[in-house]
């Protein structure tokens, strides 16, 4: 008996070490080129004199019929000033940003090999919350001034549950997020289940770019709200089923559970105990349970139809 527990034990272990391998990627032989452009220290010391030399340098920055008096006042607002002053001393020389787009852009390239590494060019956008990051073929554009922490007097204006996750933290995922939608292609069914199950395939991108990060923080969750979706996963999805939301058409489940807020909408008590974007965690564990148990790529699965992914996922809510 004892030699029979001594071997199982060794073959659970085994089995173990063959999961962990098969989640943490090698990606250190992988080059990748990170190059970052701090176009916000260089338009925020022009002169009048220089500013030529700058449009002439970043003509994609500049449109023409924008008249030049508007990018002086810039340069001299007060409130950019100090904008910009907070940016250099949060990010400082951006090394460490540097390393962890580095690894992140290694991931990606191990996914999705034909992948080049954008132009990365910092900016100041006067707190431009919707367009944080950029990402076009050649150039990724991050605000840093969306970067500056949570916390701060700066953005005592947004509303918490947004202004928690302006934090240099949140930067990678941010990034992530945005290239994967490069990657992305959304199916045309507009069931509720078809949407959760879209959000939770970009989801399950941020899992393969980044192995490290934590869900609360892919989610842009506090631990009180992931601790919540884990605790109640069980009894949301019974209140989708229950009251027939899986294959229901209403635009309104969009803005109750997938679109940014402070809470999910289910109209009952326990409204402003939820975290905001509930089916958005839903459909990620749904899309997890499909790629637990089917053998498929990161590709493939992009590339699958909600409906095949939700019948074949055998996902079953944590009780």
């Amino acid at each position: 008996m004892n030699k029979f527990l001594g071997l199982l034990i060794i073959l659970l272990s085994i089995i173990s070490c063959k999961n962990e391998v098969k989640e943490s990627i090698d990606v250190s032989e992988i080059d990748v080129n990170v190059s970052v452009d701090r176009f916000d220290q260089k338009f925020y010391t022009t002169t009048i004199e220089t500013l030529p030399e700058l449009k002439k340098e970043y003509p994609f920055l500049f449109p023409e019929q924008t008249p030049d008096s508007i990018w002086l006042n810039r340069m001299n607002d007060e409130g950019e000033l100090i904008l910009f002053k907070e940016a250099q001393r949060v990010f400082g020389d951006f090394e460490v940003e540097k390393k962890q787009v580095e690894t992140l852009f290694k991931h990606i390239k191990y996914y999705h090999p034909a992948f080049q590494s954008p132009q990365i060019i910092t900016l100041i956008t006067d707190l431009d919350y919707r367009n944080k990051v950029l990402y076009t073929k050649d150039y990724l554009f991050i605000s840093l001034d969306m970067y500056l922490g949570g916390t701060d007097e700066i953005y005592k204006d947004f509303p918490m549950y947004l202004a928690r996750n302006y934090d240099k933290s949140q930067l990678a995922v941010d990034i992530a997020f945005a290239i994967g939608e490069a990657y992305f292609s959304p199916q045309k069914n507009r069931q509720f289940v078809d949407l959760i199950i879209n959000e939770g395939k970009k989801m399950y991108q941020l899992d393969c770019y980044l192995p490290t990060v934590s869900d609360a923080q892919k989610m842009g969750y506090s631990k009180e709200n992931l601790d919540w979706a884990q605790t109640n996963e069980l009894y949301v999805w019974q209140y989708f089923v229950e009251n027939k939301l899986l294959y229901s058409t209403d635009s309104d489940l969009y803005s109750r559970f997938i679109f940014e807020a402070p809470f999910s909408k289910f109209y009952i008590d326990i409204d402003k105990e939820s975290p905001g974007r509930i089916g958005v965690w839903l459909g990620w564990q749904i899309v997890r349970s499909y790629m637990k148990n089917n053998d498929v790529t990161l590709q493939q699965l992009l590339q699958t139809n909600a409906e095949e992914i939700f019948k074949n996922s055998k996902y079953k809510p944590k009780k």
